[in-house]
Parts: C-alpha cells; structure tokens; sequence
C-alpha cells in the first residue's frame, strides 16, 4: 500500500508533534522551516527535512510539493508568513492543505483562500480540558462540528453488565455508543447485546446536550 505523503511547515512545538505521530502511523513527512536549528532536530525523525522559506513558491516548486497528499501549515506565531505558505501550498495545487491558526480573524482568513481544514489548537485544547474539568467521568472529548461532539466516557461499577439494549441512549437521549473500549479491544459499532463493564470507556456521538444529559443521568 503507498504511504500518505505530507509536507509540513513549521517546526516548532506543534509541528514537530504532529510530524512524529504522522511518521509512527507509517506515513512519509517532508518537514520544513526556516530555523536551521528546528530541522537539525527533526533530521533523524523525518523522512525528509529541509532549510527553506516556505513563502517563496519557486523553493517549494523545487521541493516537489504539488505532488504531496497533504500540507500543514504549523508556523508558530507568524500570520503573514502562515497566510503566504497556505496561498502558495494552495496555488501549487496541493490535494488538501490544513492550517494552523492563532486567532478567530486568521482562521477565517485562512477559510477565505481555500484551506480545507483549519486548526486552532489552543483554542480546542481548552475546550476540552475545561470539560474534563467539569466531569469527572469524561475522558476526552471532542468537537466535531457545530452541532456535533465526540464524548468518552468512563463506565461506573452501577452500569457494570449492562447492555446497550438496557442503556438505549439512542432511544432515550438521541446520542448513539459508537465504540465501546475495553482491556480486550475496542468494539466498533456494539449491537444492541453488546456488555458494558466497569472502567470500560465507552465513545458517545451527538450534540453537547445530548452528550450532558445522557452523561448526568446515566453516568451520573
């Protein structure tokens, strides 16, 4: 099977952790950045790295991009330098492009030149322990859209043999279990006879209302 090729920009904090996971799941990472030191770093973890402005289309031209799968903008903390890379990324004709942004008015200015997916890494990190914060059952959570949230829940011993017939969230709530994990193995898409245990966590889909009712009357 080919591996997924993907071009990442910025090599600092949030670009070097996303080349790492990109490389341990089996894909190719081009990392670039204009800190010689940053690429230093990243030269033995990355399949390729380089010391180059990602603003100047003729480099990237030469790097081959166009033909990459994927490019994240990671630049840390220049917007000017983030908007430029996206346009030329975008102008070379990159399959998708994702971007990193560090404020409400960049994302959108980064929507408006056609990235495919905007990130906004703090902004989403405080989203989600905030929640943590608040429940103590919640494990992760994440927003998937406007309407929509990913929830993972920690199973209490009261729930313990019960199955997603007895819980019947759909019926009842209007989220839907869409994997349960267990020290056995994650069950994708438990049927109705499915077994919940104690400390199982079990992965929720539907709206933050749904997930909170849900969470305070069951869970509990």
């Amino acid at each position: 099977m080919k591996k997924t090729q993907y071009v990442v920009v910025g090599l600092g904090r949030f670009g070097a952790s996303i080349s790492k996971e990109l490389i341990k799941l089996g894909n190719e990472v081009l990392g670039i950045d204009r800190d010689e030191e940053a690429v230093d770093e990243m030269s033995h973890v990355l399949t390729h790295t380089v010391v180059a402005d990602a603003t100047d289309e003729d480099v990237l031209k030469s790097l081959g991009v166009r033909n990459f799968d994927c490019a994240v903008v990671a630049i840390g903390d220049d917007i000017q330098s983030s908007i430029l890379a996206a346009i030329v990324l975008k102008d070379l004709g990159v399959k998708k492009v994702v971007a990193k942004a560090l404020s409400e008015l960049h994302g959108k200015v980064l929507q408006k030149l056609g990235v495919d997916r905007v990130i906004y890494p703090e902004r989403d990190m405080g989203i989600r322990v905030a929640h943590q914060l608040n429940s103590p059952n919640l494990l992760d959570y994440i927003e998937i859209s406007k309407d929509y949230t990913i929830a993972e829940l920690s199973v209490p011993k009261r729930l313990c043999g019960l199955t997603i017939k007895e819980l019947d969230p759909r019926a009842k709530f209007g989220c839907s279990v869409v994997a349960i994990n267990k020290q056995t193995g994650v069950i994708i898409a438990p049927t109705s006879t499915d077994v919940v245990n104690e400390n199982d966590m079990m992965v929720i889909i539907g709206t933050n209302e749904q997930i909170d009712k849900f969470e305070s009357e069951v869970i509990g």
